[in-house]
């Protein structure tokens, strides 16, 4: 690994550069959520003579953004800078390598899994020094989770920030599988314990059902797996149900930090075993294997599917056509699924903040203190009022008691209106920016995002209010296993970190011959499951498996000597 990828004499040149071009010092304070006052990044010398700095940004999620929305143009009026975004306009776009190769870079990156390869390439600044100075609401934003933003032990630089909340509850969470409410409410709103509860539970309702109301005719459940969504619909659920174990792709990780692929687990070896019973006695569709992902949502869309093993963000077109034709019976409840009664669920388990995924300066930026100072507003009370809530008196008013709240109106429109966050900019400047995570209160009791537990139980329809009603409870989610009964692990998820090329290289070797074996194993005779997962598992050694399970163990040991 390389050391530090930018000399001091740079980044003191680069300084001086921005002290000279970009924002100045500031007189503005922004209450903290403990009552003390911070410098504010708003009121710069460009924002104040009216000299606007354009700062270039290529964002891996993002989409056109002209910067001519309310929201942007207050952050302007706040900051003295605008952003010029670039984004993938192709699903196997090629820009950071491009960048890369030609050592050409925008001002600020957010490269989602490309940024290992910034920062081995050198394009990334070390922001430590920068933070300290200029960045007093991104400290306060990160609190005694700043340390998980350094790369490793070896290299304890600051290159990203975070693209995730820091912190929070979690109001919302599909389950680690879901169950349409009419199956759900057939069984009196019970749910299912263990994997053999929710099998017999897609049964029963089977049999009691066998055609929707259209005369088509119903699917146990399916998969998508042609593409890769395979993680998704087939990797991932297997750790969670059968491992109990949070969300770290493809890896598990021991009470020891030691790193395991995950498909050498003899628990999902039984779960895999399980699915491909269900295949030979045609519970799984028969075509999970082989249909594209818009397949897998028409199917989703028909109301055929009684219950899927997916996560709401990638299934949730398939829910709107139900909705909109008003077939809330054969939407989908979220169920805290794991295989037996000893196996605890982890779905709202806080794992930390997660890091490897963020927003990084480039070494190419010029005025690297406007960055700072820019990332610095945003981390801000002020910045995130404004990039989550909007602009106060039209998106927002203030109650008697000091409080945020929204009209009705407002909440439809942001609700229902697919235009809505490019419209206003509310909630289109945020991610992928840093931000407090649901729930957490700032110095006035107002939550810094919009969403709370009352605002996600007033979004509700019919089936989700009467299994609430059901259960006794105000959120879907309550039925779960909460988040305080987990300790929150002294290292990251794992599938955001930035791991070195040669890890990358043998890890997605071991999912290129994963992926199409563990489909051979489902769709195998039951006779032959044993031999073909232990087939598989050989294969999987034979190109290195033992040799990545140490080497993330190391990393994830260079991450938690970080912040012990």
């Amino acid at each position: 690994m390389k050391k530090k990828r930018i000399s001091a004499l740079l980044l003191a040149v680069t300084m001086t550069a921005g002290v000279l071009t970009g924002c100045g010092g500031s007189s503005d304070t922004a209450a903290g959520t403990d009552g003390e006052t911070t410098e504010s990044a708003g009121d710069s010398e460009a924002a104040a003579s009216g000299d606007v700095i354009e700062l270039t940004f290529y964002n891996a999620d993002g989409q056109e953004d002209p910067w001519t929305d309310p929201v942007a143009q207050a952050i302007t009026e706040k900051t003295g800078i605008q952003l010029k975004t670039s984004y993938p306009i192709s699903q196997n776009d090629e820009t950071v390598p491009l960048m890369i190769a030609e050592q050409n870079y925008p001002d600020l990156i957010f490269a989602k899994g490309d940024a290992g390869s910034l920062i081995d390439a050198g394009a990334l600044i070390d922001m430590t020094d920068l933070i300290e100075e200029y960045g007093p609401n991104i400290k306060k934003l990160y609190g005694d989770e700043l340390d998980k933003l350094k790369y490793s032990a070896d290299d304890p630089s600051i290159y990203q920030l975070s693209s995730y909340n820091v912190g929070g509850e979690v109001f919302t969470h599909a389950g680690t599988a879901q169950l349409q409410w009419d199956a759900l409410k057939a069984n009196d709103y019970k749910l299912p314990e263990t994997l053999e509860e929710f099998e017999t539970m897609i049964k029963d309702y089977l049999a009691a059902s066998p055609t929707t109301e259209d005369g088509l005719d119903r699917i146990g459940f399916t998969l998508s797996c042609s593409d890769w969504h395979w993680m998704i619909t087939l990797g991932n659920p297997a750790g969670f149900i059968a491992d109990g174990a949070p969300d770290n792709g493809q890896w598990l990780i021991d009470e020891n930090n030691q790193a395991m692929y995950k498909f050498r687990s003899e628990k999902e070896k039984e779960y895999f075993r399980w699915m491909c019973r269900m295949y030979n006695e045609g519970i799984l569709d028969p075509d999970f294997a082989t249909q594209t992902h818009e397949d897998y949502i028409a199917k989703i869309a028909s109301g055929r599917v009684v219950a899927l093993f997916d996560t709401d963000w990638d299934y949730a077109d398939g829910e709107k056509v139900l909705k909109t034709d008003g077939k809330y019976g054969s939407t989908y409840a979220p169920i805290p699924l794991t295989m037996d009664k000893d196996t605890k669920c982890a779905a709202l388990m806080y794992q930390g903040l997660t890091t490897g995924y963020g927003i990084g300066i480039s070494t190419s930026c010029e005025d690297p203190v406007a960055a700072i100072k820019y990332l610095d507003f945003i981390c801000s009370d002020e910045g995130q009022v404004l990039v989550q809530w909007g602009i106060e008196d039209v998106n927002y008013f203030i109650d008697e008691e000091g409080h945020r709240y929204r009209t009705d109106e407002e909440i439809a429109r942001a609700t229902e209106d697919t235009e809505y966050p490019k419209e206003t900019g509310v909630g289109f400047h945020n991610y992928p920016f840093p931000y407090y995570g649901d729930g957490i209160e700032d110095s006035t009791g107002s939550t810094y995002t919009t969403k709370s537990r009352a605002s996600v139980a007033a979004t509700y329809d019919e089936e989700q209010k009467a299994a609430c009603e059901a259960w006794g409870v105000e959120l879907l989610v309550d039925v779960f296993p909460q988040a305080d009964e987990f300790e929150t692990p002294p290292y990251s998820a794992i599938w955001a970190y930035a791991k070195p090329m040669e890890f990358d290289e043998i890890a997605n070797q071991l999912d290129e011959v994963a992926w199409p074996r563990l489909i051979s194993c489902i769709m195998g005779s039951e006779a032959d499951f044993d031999s073909s997962y232990d087939a598989m598992l050989d294969e999987l050694e034979s190109i290195g498996m033992a040799e990545a399970e140490q080497m993330l163990t190391d990393i994830i040991a260079e991450k938690v000597a970080l912040v012990q």
